[in-house]
């Protein structure tokens, strides 16, 4: 079976890029983008994928998005393939000329739906907003229009289903992201906190340098891309700006840098808001590695509190110091249940769910939802 994939833009290599690149490997499929930076690919680990180009778009919001939106609109590969899986929010509008189709859904486009009153708050300046908020309705009846040419829908997350449900009225089956547990490895509790995240601002990074600035004894090590575009340059500038001098920040770094990252920090932590998944949790559970997030979104169904680390509710300074505390003392006791935590999420489950929806079979049990308490064994 010949099948394609459709992801926005592979300029900036994070998560769902990630799925992308995974699922055009692993099916043997090629991969239709926009901006595309062969570099990054080949150094997150992924080689010998067939990425093929329908465009150029700009680097800026909003056109970047209008741009990707119309591309893929305006894409027809006629009957070259036999099935075609949408991995990006803005390329939805494939759907209409490629059928049978699945999207993979990430998130409903965050800044037009759930993140529309946190975006328009603290990226849009204010004499701006009354051109955001026409833009969001614009897109708001394109996105639900353009969905009603989807096939199948699956999902990343409990949270995300929900999302799906309330937003777009259409019903998901959750498969969890491929995580590549086999090559990820334990090595020793160090001496750094590790944070994995892009630099925008919903990840709210600023609470994690403002505890390490409080935590003078601790170091934090933070790996984080962001695009080019303004707005992730002006959010990127910022946190550069104001960190402590315990703090690094790492850009861009290699699949075998990141790796090594993982196998040597102390502990993670990542403090997104209302994250979709949280595939970076799993990784550092897949290296044996206790997570401290919030009691938000994705991670209520990855991290299991006071086994695999610690969920905090109603995220804020002195809660964030309290749980890096309480787990610096000993590290080392999360590391067989965070192990065990990560198989439930490798990537052969991930494939194997795919090509069962592929195929129009039933979803294995490993792609039910599920509650954290039952997952862990």
């Amino acid at each position: 079976m010949k099948i394609a994939i459709f992801h926005n833009a592979l300029d900036n290599i994070g998560g769902a890029e990630i799925v992308g690149l995974t699922l055009a490997r692993e099916l043997k499929a090629d991969i239709y983008s926009t901006n595309i930076d062969h570099d990054k690919i080949q150094k997150m680990g992924f080689s010998n994928i067939n990425i093929k180009s329908i465009g150029k778009i700009p680097l800026n919001a909003p056109l970047r998005q209008q741009a990707a939106l119309a591309r893929f609109r305006h894409l027809n590969l006629g009957k070259k393939y036999d099935f075609y899986i949408i991995d990006g929010d803005w390329a939805i509008s494939a759907a209409v000329n490629h059928k049978p189709n699945l999207w993979y859904v990430h998130s409903p486009i965050r800044e037009i739906w759930d993140l529309y009153e946190y975006t328009r708050q603290h990226s849009v300046p204010f004499e701006l907003r009354w051109i955001f908020d026409a833009w969001v309705r614009i897109n708001r009846h394109l996105n639900r229009k353009y969905v009603t040419h989807v096939n199948q829908l699956a999902c990343n997350s409990l949270n995300t289903q929900n999302r799906v449900k309330t937003y777009l009225g259409r019903e998901a089956t959750i498969i969890h992201p491929p995580i590549e547990t086999t090559k990820f490895h334990y090595q020793r509790n160090g001496d750094f906190w590790l944070s994995v995240n892009r630099l925008i601002t919903h990840k709210r990074v600023d609470l994690q340098l403002e505890a390490f600035r409080q935590l003078p004894n601790e170091r934090l090590m933070i790996v984080g891309s962001y695009e080019q575009s303004r707005h992730f340059k002006r959010y990127a500038d910022y946190i550069k700006n104001m960190k402590p001098n315990n703090v690094e920040i790492r850009s861009w770094v290699s699949h075998a840098e990141l790796i090594d990252l993982y196998a040597n920090c102390k502990g993670f932590i990542t403090t997104a808001k209302d994250e979709d998944f949280g595939m970076t949790a799993v990784e550092a559970m897949a290296a044996g590695k206790s997570v401290i997030a919030v009691n938000e979104g994705g991670y209520r169904e990855t991290v299991i509190a006071g086994k695999t680390g610690e969920l905090i509710d109603h995220i804020e300074v002195p809660k964030l110091i309290q749980a890096i505390q309480k787990i610096g003392k000993n590290p080392e006791i999360y590391k067989s249940a965070c192990l065990a935590q990560a198989q439930y999420f490798d990537t052969k489950i991930f494939i194997t769910a795919i090509q069962n929806l592929i195929d129009k079979k039933p979803a294995p049990s490993s792609a039910i939802k599920y509650k954290p308490t039952e997952i862990y064994r």
